[in-house]
């Protein structure tokens, strides 16, 4: 599920599910994230995600595992290990990156995005939400405004509107970002570390409110979360109930 490619300091991870678009159940999760602790382990000074096919990461696989218990958690962990390992990694977005999928671009530090890349978090769509992490990223990459749009009004953000939001950095494809990935190798990892940490101190390191985790909690487990599943499965729109 996972392919892993060394280019001396610079590793590439590949999510290899191109029959899914790449979307994440538990064991890709849990693959990832030992990859990415290994990639540092072994002395990479900078990581390069991407997807393999048409897309970089269509979410989270609606047909497998997600709704079980555990999934959110595993999905959480993961991505705060990309968050908190101590290198670069950048996200070679290749194509949509959907919910989870964004998700997972916005734990990378950089993003360099192709003409197909579209980012979106459809969770008002499913019944579901995201959790605090993923709020607070999204606002201080780009801005409260935009990510109320995307949020709050589940719209889809092309490759255009993510350069000019400041939710992607450069355009082009993996031999970009693995360029780029280079040029970072070779600068100081002291420097790069702390300054990683320093700008991923914005406000999502704190847990969440006891209210706020019921809420996520609550929608998850909501009539609504298994009205979209229906209506996901007989094709027609779900008509949500607020309960």
């Amino acid at each position: 599920m996972i392919g892993t490619s060394r280019d001396g300091d610079v590793f590439t991870l590949e999510l290899q599910r191109p029959d899914r678009r790449n979307a994440l159940n538990t064991e890709i999760c849990e693959r990832l994230r030992e990859e990415m602790e290994k990639s540092v382990t072994d002395g990479g000074r900078v990581i390069v995600l991407t997807g393999q096919g048409t897309a970089f990461c269509a979410g989270a696989d609606l047909s497998g595992d997600v709704y079980a218990d555990g999934f959110t958690d595993t999905l959480l962990e993961m991505l705060h290990t990309i968050d908190s390992v101590p290198v670069p990694v950048i996200a070679a977005i290749n194509g949509p990156a959907i919910g989870a999928g964004s998700q997972l671009a916005l734990a990378a530090d950089l993003r360099v995005v192709a003409p197909e890349a579209r980012f979106a978090i459809p969770a008002a769509k499913l019944g579901i939400s995201v959790d605090r992490w993923t709020v607070h990223r999204l606002a201080s990459l780009i801005g409260g405004g935009p990510a109320r749009t995307i949020l709050l009004g589940a719209e889809e953000v092309g490759a255009d509107e993510a350069l000019a939001h400041g939710l992607a950095n450069k355009r082009g494809d993996l031999a970009v970002a693995q360029r780029w990935a280079h040029s970072i190798a070779r600068l100081a990892p002291l420097s790069l570390q702390h300054l990683k940490m320093v700008l991923n101190d914005d406000g999502t390191q704190s847990p969440p409110p006891p209210e706020q985790l019921a809420a996520l909690h609550a929608a998850w487990k909501s009539y609504d979360a298994h009205e979209a599943r229906m209506a996901r499965a007989e094709k027609r729109p779900p008509v949500f109930r607020g309960r």
